[in-house]
């Protein structure tokens, strides 16, 4: 068994490095054809020269817009684009390409991955539009209509890049990530940057009033952006603290509980245990074999319930890498999974995801996790577990396509007993959340009615 498990883990190993080896590949060939764009461009952009005030300002404003950042369902949108679409209209490939690359130069903490990954394919969309349109168009590019059809081939495109890039790096498959990352908020965003691009499009017409109502529109459409981010985020803030509240609370009133509840127990196992049930009759013995079992059941309920609540951990002096942790989950739950014909998913990621923990603890957090997504997919369904980083913390996610959970059992995730499961102990929650809390990290839940996903967030271990 130990070496099967070390087998795949070399496996998963090997697929990760193979993975993070094409998507490099694949921002090569973008690159490729970023190149040939421009190449074969060239004539047209050398009889399209364009003024240098305009492509400075659209490269501060891209600057500037990257600070911008909303999150949607699943991932995030910043205002780029708004430089991006402006730029595919207006000027040359070169020049469009130039503002593209700068893309790159804004991500902050993004990784390389996420530095040379944003910069290639968003000078893709940007030199790709701007080409496409004075090939089409050419002096009838500027009518409406001429715009909006360039604007929607750019984002489509994009997403077309993204999804692809998102399945080369993760090993998902391009419906997969269409399905989970392109919602209802990604679509409206996107109406939102088309129409943003066509009206600067008209604005910046090169002279001081088209610079000056232009500036209007990114300072509006950033304080708006802003506006609609920080709104975002307090309310993942006030449920995260809701979650965090309420299990404090019921930890304390647990562990009062407990205390009290284990010193009687002991006292009654322990005269329990002095009785000698020898000189008994058979009916009197019964009785005190049952007392004896049920006194200890309580006990061992007593320990969970007070490992849930505050779980002593004894961190590894080694890291614990969150590839092989879930891995190893994933291959202990593939019994639990076989009776109903699940399908399981694994998506490591390349980046150092390595955490200080204690690993027999975090095991069961993640042993948790899994068989409880396992028993929320249907017959047939499907788990899948990922890895990654968020903002540079470590993570690890767990996600079913079941039914989800209802809006009013939202806020009862993490409190202890609470199941709806039929024969639900309604402690794996409660403890996991307790376990991830002593780690100072956080146990999130991040479900819609697709599905549940459950994501840990830890600290990066430090060298």
């Amino acid at each position: 068994m130990i070496q099967r498990w070390l087998r795949d883990v070399a496996q998963l190993s090997k697929q990760g490095a193979a993975r993070a080896i094409l998507s490099y590949f694949y921002l090569l060939v973008i690159a490729a054809l970023v190149v040939g764009i421009n190449v074969v461009s060239r004539s047209r952009t050398q009889s399209h020269p364009d003024n240098f005030g305009l492509v400075l300002y659209l490269l501060v404003v891209e600057v500037v817009l990257a600070r911008s950042v909303v999150r949607l369902d699943r991932g995030r949108l910043s205002l780029t684009a708004l430089a991006i679409g402006p730029a595919s209209l207006l000027l040359n490939p070169l020049d469009a390409t130039l503002v593209g690359l700068m893309l790159g130069v804004t991500i902050v903490g993004g990784g390389r991955w996420g530095i040379l990954g944003n910069a290639v394919l968003s000078a893709a969309c940007a030199s790709a539009g701007s080409a496409l349109g004075l090939g089409l168009f050419g002096s009838n590019f500027d009518s409406i209509v001429a715009r909006v059809v360039v604007l929607v081939i750019v984002w489509v495109v994009s997403w077309i890049l993204l999804a692809t890039s998102f399945s080369v790096r993760a090993g998902e498959s391009v419906a997969s990530v269409i399905r989970h990352n392109f919602t209802g908020s990604f679509y409206i965003a996107y109406a939102y940057f088309t129409l943003g691009s066509l009206l600067l499009g008209y604005l910046l017409d090169g002279s001081p009033a088209g610079y000056l109502m232009a500036t209007i529109v990114f300072v509006l459409a950033f304080a708006l952006t802003d506006t609609i981010a920080g709104r975002r985020m307090n309310r993942v803030l006030e449920s995260e603290l809701s979650d965090a509240d309420r299990h404090l609370f019921h930890s304390r009133a647990v562990e009062g509980v407990v205390h009290n509840l284990r010193n009687h127990m002991a006292t009654a196992v322990g005269y329990l245990r002095e009785i000698d049930t020898k000189r008994l009759d058979p009916v009197e013995r019964d009785a005190i074999d049952t007392a004896k079992s049920a006194a200890n059941d309580a006990v061992t309920v007593l320990h969970s319930l007070s490992q849930g609540a505050t779980p002593r951990v004894t961190f590894s002096v080694e890291p614990i890498d969150l590839n092989e942790l879930v891995s190893r989950a994933l291959d202990m739950a593939r019994p639990r999974a076989r009776p109903k014909h699940i399908e399981f998913g694994l998506h490591e990621t390349a980046d150092d995801v390595k955490v200080k923990a204690d690993p027999l603890l975090l095991r069961e957090v993640a042993t948790n996790l899994v068989n409880n997504a396992i028993d929320a997919a249907p017959e047939n369904g499907r788990v899948e577990l990922s890895t990654g980083r968020r903002n540079g913390l470590p993570y690890f996610s767990v996600v079913d396509n079941g039914h989800g959970v209802a809006d009013d059992n939202r806020h009862h995730l993490f409190e202890p007993h609470f199941t709806t499961k039929e024969h639900g102990t309604g402690l794996g929650l409660f403890m996991s959340y307790g376990i991830v809390r002593e780690h100072q990290g956080q146990l999130l839940f991040e479900g819609n009615s697709r599905g549940a996903v459950f994501t840990v967030v830890l600290p990066p271990y430090r060298h």
